[in-house]
Order: structure tokens, then C-alpha cells, then sequence
């Protein structure tokens, strides 16, 4: 290797501290999961829907207020379709007779509106919800998987699969530790972190391989050190990247998507970590070799070789 490459940051150098801190932060979580648990929102613990119209566009922080005001503890305030139509979720089980109790709510400061509908979702539903996320996640993993096994090599199947586990993981236990709403939105941004921890896991991947079919001097800690270093300004470039546009979202997109954009964030950062970390030390771990990459012999191609005629003016000379 070069005098350069020598000099140049040893990721692989750091991978054993490293793997105590994916190890603490999984324990961590998954402690977390068992003691204080998720906080799950109205999408899996049911409650009350109730869909108003008003004759001009509120301000739903406004709607907010006047809720809070009148006793009302746990609800969602959102447009529905319209700025003028307005769905008030509220987790206490209800009736028509709760509906109208929020519509004169909220037609107390002299607003006008009228209500269009309300239903009520049990908790038999949001049972079902959280049974069906949870096999969705455990589909993705598995199907990512196979996916990689086929593609790469088994062992890259084990070092991206596990780190994607890792992400989701560490994003439910941060919102088990804050007491965050988990609903429906953060479930959508949970399967994004696999999809966004995934692409940036395949491109090491590709280059570990590559690097390691090309290199011909320098063993597996150099190569896959070399690949990081070859990767590592695609990587950071892509997450900053991201990173600005969920933190817009944060800041600027409203209440309704708050926890989606935290997930993302969060999902993001723990994946760019992973994905250069986690998933080359798995490697390292079931030791990743030349030999595991080698393209297979083409059958009869040296007998093909061999036994393959001169041509007729090599007969002439």
C-alpha cells in the first residue's frame, strides 16, 4: 500500500470501541422496550375520530389550545384534504354525544363549523396494527437477506441485515426513553431507515468486494479500511444531505409529522454509523477473505483453451 494509505485514518482501528457502544446502546434499548415500553398513539390504541368543517381555514395550533383549555389530554389535530376540514383525534373512547361536546368546543370562541362525521376505532384494531407492523419489519429484514445473500455472499447478507436490526432497534429504544408517540407515521419512517440504512450499507459492500478482487497486496483489515476511505465522502455527503430536509421538516412541517421526522433523523445518523462501522466489523468477524469472492471457473473454459485449433495463417509462417 501507499505511504498515503498508510497515513490515512484507521477506521478499523477504533472497531473494537466501536462494537462496546453498538453493544451498550442495543442492551440500552432493548432494556428500555421491556421496562418503560412504547408509547403508542391513537393508530394502535384506538379512540375517537371526529371530522369538522369550518367556514374559514383555522390555525390548528389555535384548535390545539382550545382543546387543552376544555380538559382534553391526548389528541391530534390535523387538515384533512381541505384547509378547511379539520380531523380531531382523540384517544378517550366516545359516542355521538362526545363528537358534539368537541364541536360546541370549539364553536365556543365563535368559529364556524359544523361536524361532518366521528367514529370510533376499538383497540382490537390497533392489536391487529401493531401484530402486522411488527411482521412487516421482521419481512423487510428477511427479504433484504435473501436479497443480499444472492447478490454478494451470505456473509454480506449477515453484516447488512444485522446492522439494519441494530437501526430500528436503537430508534425504539430513543422513543421508548422520551415517551415519543410511536404511531403509524413512525412505523413509515422506520421501514425508511431500513431502505436509507440499506443503500448506504450495499455501497460499502460493493466496494469491500470490488477492493478486494482488485487489491492485490494487503489483508482484510487494509482492504476494507481502503474501502471505507473510498466511500466515506459519498456517505457523508448523502446523510448531510438528508439530514437538512428532515430537519426542515422538523422545524417547519407541523406537529402532525414531528415523530416521522425524528425517527428519520435519528434513523439516519445511527445508519451512517452503522453502515461504516457495524457492518465492516461484522465482516472483520466472520472474516471476510479473498477466497469468499473469488469469481467461479467458467466450466470446460481451459479445455476449450487447450484443445482449440491454431489458426490457418499461424500454419503458414
Amino acid at each position: 500500500m501507499s505511504e498515503d494509505q498508510k497515513q490515512a485514518f484507521d477506521f478499523m482501528g477504533f472497531r473494537k470501541l466501536a462494537s462496546a457502544i453498538s453493544i451498550i446502546l442495543l442492551i440500552a434499548s432493548v432494556a428500555l422496550l421491556g421496562v418503560r415500553g412504547l408509547n403508542f398513539g391513537m393508530d394502535f390504541t384506538g379512540g375517537t375520530s371526529v371530522e369538522l368543517e369550518y367556514a374559514q381555514a383555522p390555525e390548528l395550533d389555535d384548535v390545539r389550545t382550545t382543546l387543552t383549555e376544555a380538559g382534553y389530554e391526548q389528541f391530534v389535530v390535523q387538515n384533512f384534504g381541505a384547509d378547511t376540514i379539520v380531523l380531531v383525534r382523540l384517544a378517550e373512547a366516545g359516542n355521538d354525544q362526545l363528537a358534539q361536546e368537541v364541536t360546541a368546543t370549539l364553536s365556543e370562541g365563535g368559529a364556524e363549523l359544523k361536524l361532518i362525521s366521528s367514529e370510533f376505532v376499538g383497540s382490537q384494531v390497533g392489536d391487529e396494527l401493531k401484530e402486522q407492523s411488527g411482521l412487516g419489519l421482521l419481512l423487510a429484514l428477511a427479504v433484504v437477506l435473501i436479497y443480499v445473500g444472492m447478490r454478494f455472499q451470505f456473509k454480506f447478507g449477515i453484516a447488512s441485515v444485522l446492522p439494519l436490526a441494530h437501526d430500528v432497534i436503537i430508534v425504539l429504544g430513543v422513543f421508548a426513553l422520551f415517551q415519543w408517540t410511536f404511531d403509524l407515521t413512525v412505523l413509515a419512517a422506520l421501514l425508511a431507515v431500513i431502505g436509507y440504512s440499506l443503500n448506504d450499507t450495499i455501497v460499502v459492500a460493493d466496494r469491500i468486494r470490488e477492493n478486494f478482487r482488485k487489491m492485490r497486496v494487503g489483508n482484510s483489515w487494509e482492504i476494507i479500511n481502503e474501502s471505507i476511505h473510498q466511500t466515506i465522502a459519498r456517505t457523508i455527503n448523502t446523510s448531510g444531505t438528508t439530514l437538512v430536509v428532515l430537519l426542515a421538516l422538523y422545524f417547519l412541517g407541523g406537529e402532525a409529522i414531528n415523530n416521522f421526522a425524528l425517527a428519520l433523523i435519528i434513523g439516519v445518523v445511527v445508519g451512517t454509523y452503522s453502515s461504516v462501522y457495524v457492518s465492516a466489523n461484522l465482516l472483520m468477524a466472520m472474516g471476510v477473505s479473498r477466497e469468499d469472492l473469488m469469481l467461479p471457473a467458467k466450466e470446460g473454459a481451459a479445455d476449450a483453451q487447450e484443445d482449440e485449433e491454431p489458426p490457418e495463417w499461424l500454419d503458414r509462417m
